[in-house]
C-alpha cells in the first residue's frame, strides 16, 4: 500500500477516549491528585474534546456509569456535541458497591443479582438518552477459594442475566462483553478468557461481541491470534487499548510492547477490522503523568501502529509464506515496522489543518494552565467518581 493509501484510511480510523483518563487515578497504595483534573462529567468531557482538537481522530468519549452519572444524559450529550465530540460508549460498573463482594450477576443471592442486571438495564436507557450505540461489560465476578462457590452454577446466573440485558438492547445497539484472566478473583474469575466471552457473545447472537483489552492477558499470550480469531469469526467488538508490563497496568498504548500493538493492527488490517464495526478505544489511567498529553501520545502510538502495519507488503509477505520462506516472511514485516511513519502522518495533519505535531501545539496552547487555574474547589474526579 503506497503513503496516499495509508493516509486516506488512517484520515478515518477513529479511536475513542474513556472519560476516567482524565480524572485522578493511581496504584494500589495511593491516587496522585494533579492540578486542573475535571470535577464532574461535563469537565471530561472538555478535556477529551483538546484530544480531538489536536489529533482529529478522537470523537467519541466513553462514559463510566455511576461515575459520570448526571441528572439530564440529553443535555450531556448536547454539552459533548457543542465541543465537537459525542458520547460513545456506555461502560458499566458492577465492582464498586458493598454488595459486590462476592459477585454480581454471578452472586448467589438473587438479590444482589436483580441490582446489578437493573444497574445494566439503567445504563442501556443512558444509551437511549445519550445517543451511544454500544453498552461495554466488565464484571469483576469470581472466586478466591477452591469450593467458594459453584463454578457451574454462576456461568448459568451469568448467561441468565446476559441474556436478559441483551433482550433489551435496540436495534441498532450492541452488547459488549470484556474478559480479564485474574483480578479481583484469584482462584476463578467467571469471565477469564476469550473463549467464555466468545461462547456467551455467540449464544447471545449478532448484537454481542467481545472486547479485547490488551492488559488482561496472562504474560506471553498471542493476543494477536486471538484478534485474528474474532474477526473471522465476526465478534471482535472493541478493543481497551494499553500497554503493560507485568499485568493491567494501563499504561499508554504503545509504550511498553510497540511492536506488540503493530502486530494487532496488522491483524486488523488483515481481518477486514479497519472497515467494520470495531471499536477501538484507549483505557489508561495516567497516574503520574499528565492526562491529556497521556491521551494524545496514546491516540499517536495507535496511529503510527496502523501506518506500519498499512505499509506491509501483503503481495511480498504472501509470496514469501507461500514459498515456506521463513525469513523472507519476518523480514517483510520487520521492514514495514522498521519504517519512520512520523513525517508521513505529520503531511497527513497538515492536510487536514491539524498541526503536525499534536504534543507541541497542546503544550503551547496555554490550556493546561487555563484549567489548573480555573478549576479551583469542588472535588476531583477519580476512581468512583
Amino acid at each position: 500500500m503506497d503513503a496516499p493509501q495509508v493516509k486516506a484510511i488512517l484520515r478515518e480510523l477513529r479511536i475513542e477516549v474513556p472519560s476516567w483518563a482524565f480524572g485522578n487515578s493511581g496504584t494500589r497504595f495511593k491516587v496522585f491528585a494533579q492540578q486542573g483534573v475535571p470535577r464532574d462529567p461535563y469537565e471530561k468531557l472538555a478535556d477529551a474534546a483538546e484530544v480531538h482538537r489536536y489529533t482529529g481522530a478522537a470523537p467519541t468519549v466513553s462514559l463510566h456509569i455511576p461515575w459520570d452519572k448526571v441528572d439530564d444524559y440529553g443535555e450531556l450529550a448536547a454539552h459533548a456535541e457543542a465541543l465537537g465530540v459525542r458520547i460513545g460508549v456506555i461502560n458499566s460498573n458492577t465492582f464498586q458497591d458493598d454488595d459486590y463482594m462476592l459477585g454480581s450477576v454471578c452472586h448467589h443471592d438473587a438479590g444482589i443479582r436483580r441490582k446489578a442486571i437493573d444497574h445494566l438495564l439503567e445504563c442501556i436507557d443512558i444509551m437511549d438518552a445519550t445517543g451511544s450505540a454500544d453498552l461495554k461489560l466488565w464484571f469483576a465476578d469470581g472466586t478466591n477459594y477452591p469450593g467458594q462457590d459453584d463454578m457451574r452454577a454462576r456461568q448459568d446466573r451469568l448467561a441468565e442475566a446476559l441474556s436478559e440485558v441483551y433482550e433489551r438492547l435496540g436495534d441498532d445497539q450492541r452488547m459488549l462483553l470484556e474478559y480479564k484472566f485474574f483480578e479481583p478473583a484469584f482462584y476463578a474469575t467467571d469471565v477469564p478468557d476469550w473463549g467464555t466471552a466468545y461462547a456467551h457473545t455467540r449464544k447471545l447472537g449478532p448484537k454481542a461481541a467481545v472486547v479485547v483489552d490488551t492488559g488482561h492477558h496472562a504474560p506471553g499470550t498471542n493476543i494477536e491470534f486471538i484478534v485474528a480469531f474474532l474477526l473471522r469469526e465476526g465478534k471482535l467488538g472493541a478493543f481497551d487499548f494499553n500497554s503493560r508490563f507485568f499485568a493491567d497496568d494501563d499504561l499508554m498504548a504503545g509504550a511498553a510492547d510497540p511492536f506488540q500493538l503493530f502486530r494487532i493492527m496488522h491483524e486488523v488490517a488483515r481481518g477486514g477490522g479497519l472497515d467494520a464495526e470495531v471499536n477501538f478505544m484507549l483505557d489508561q489511567c495516567h497516574n503520574i503523568e499528565p492526562k491529556i498529553p497521556g491521551q494524545i501520545r496514546s491516540v499517536m502510538n495507535v496511529q503510527e501502529a496502523t501506518a506500519k502495519a498499512l505499509l506491509i507488503d501483503r503481495d511480498a509477505l504472501e509470496t514469501a509464506q507461500a514459498a515456506g520462506d521463513v525469513l523472507g516472511a519476518n523480514a517483510v514485516l520487520m521492514d514495514a515496522y522498521n519504517t519512520d511513519v512520523r513525517p508521513l502522518l505529520g503531511e497527513m495533519r497538515d492536510e487536514q489543518g491539524l498541526p503536525s505535531d499534536p504534543m507541541a501545539a497542546f503544550a503551547a496552547s496555554g490550556y493546561a494552565a487555563t484549567i489548573a487555574a480555573e478549576r479551583i474547589g469542588g472535588a476531583q474526579a477519580g476512581w468512583g467518581a
